[in-house]
């Protein structure tokens, strides 16, 4: 069984009626990496910051690597890295000297820890420039380095291509891959660029109105998303029979709910209909489907858009 880094269950938070996290639960595996999907305000930070320590939950228990009593928390926050909204960066400090007063403050010995991160994030020319004169990416960069600065079992990074150029993006997005698979360090990124996130993460946690609304790896949002025609018949093994014989393919699946996914033939919709028509089944739905990750989220929603 993997090793549980994280785990929540039923966690709430409350803020008079409103209810940020709503019996929110899930799960987080070693050496996995995850992104959490949802739109502003459907209780992404929030739940972040429960897990960080920044907030306390109204009901529910958290868990971190086992450990879900006060000591055992404050212990596992030490194996954390995190990044949460802004940066909290001294403005009149040089990247050196905030990642230098960050590794004092977390009690690390290595004194060439901060140099070493500064390096990883690419923040090692930035010489006398102090934080307040740093674009929007470079101090989005030292707020990364800062969440590095103890080499973390778990890292979470709450919109940490925020302000960065394509450039950034992409250097971010291969260190993350680089922590994952050199070091084995386990991932939750909270992102609103879907197809940065899809291109980093290997499992999608979706949240909305504070609780979880599904959870999947990424081979099932690929096998949901991919493009194919939808077949609804009175009679599917017919059916998958005939689309062997008739269309010479395999490249299709019966799913549970009887209907068919037919990958191929995608531009032949007519040929596929007429095929299964003249076999005498009953056709009672037939369409090309397949979505983007970003279609797929607002149809997992409910189609909701921001107000």
């Amino acid at each position: 069984m993997d090793e549980i880094v994280l785990k929540a269950t039923d966690l709430c938070k409350h803020y008079g009626s409103f209810k940020a996290l709503d019996h929110l639960s899930l799960t987080i595996e070693k050496g996995k990496t995850y992104g959490l999907i949802g739109q502003n305000g459907a209780g992404k930070t929030t739940f972040i910051r429960q897990v960080c320590g920044l907030s306390y939950p109204s009901g529910g228990e958290l868990a971190l690597f086992g450990k879900s009593d006060e000591k055992g928390m404050r212990e596992g926050r030490k194996r954390m890295g995190c990044l949460v909204e802004t940066p909290a960066l001294y403005q009149g400090m040089t990247a050196k000297q905030n990642m230098e007063a960050q590794r004092i403050q977390r009690g690390i010995p290595d004194k060439k820890a901060a140099e070493r991160t500064l390096e990883l994030v690419g923040l090692t020319d930035t010489g006398r420039k102090t934080v307040k004169h740093f674009s929007l990416g470079m101090k989005q960069r030292l707020g990364i380095a800062m969440a590095l600065i103890s080499d973390p079992e778990f890292l979470i990074l709450d919109e940490p291509i925020n302000g960065l150029d394509p450039v950034g993006i992409v250097e971010i997005r291969e260190l993350l891959k680089r922590l994952n698979t050199e070091r084995g360090t386990t991932l939750l990124i909270s992102s609103h660029i879907l197809s940065e996130l899809y291109q980093t993460v290997d499992h999608f946690i979706i949240i909305d109105r504070g609780h979880i609304v599904e959870s999947l790896t990424q081979e099932e949002l690929d096998e949901r998303c991919r493009r194919h025609i939808a077949i609804e018949v009175d009679d599917t093994a017919r059916a998958a029979a005939v689309i062997e014989e008739s269309l010479h393919t395999d490249n299709y699946r019966v799913m549970p709910d009887g209907t068919i996914k037919l990958y191929d033939h995608l531009e032949e919709i007519r040929a596929v209909s007429a095929a299964l028509s003249q076999s005498g089944l009953l056709l009672t739905g037939i369409s090309v489907r397949g979505d983007s990750l970003e279609d797929y989220f607002l149809q997992s929603i409910g189609g909701r858009k921001n107000g």
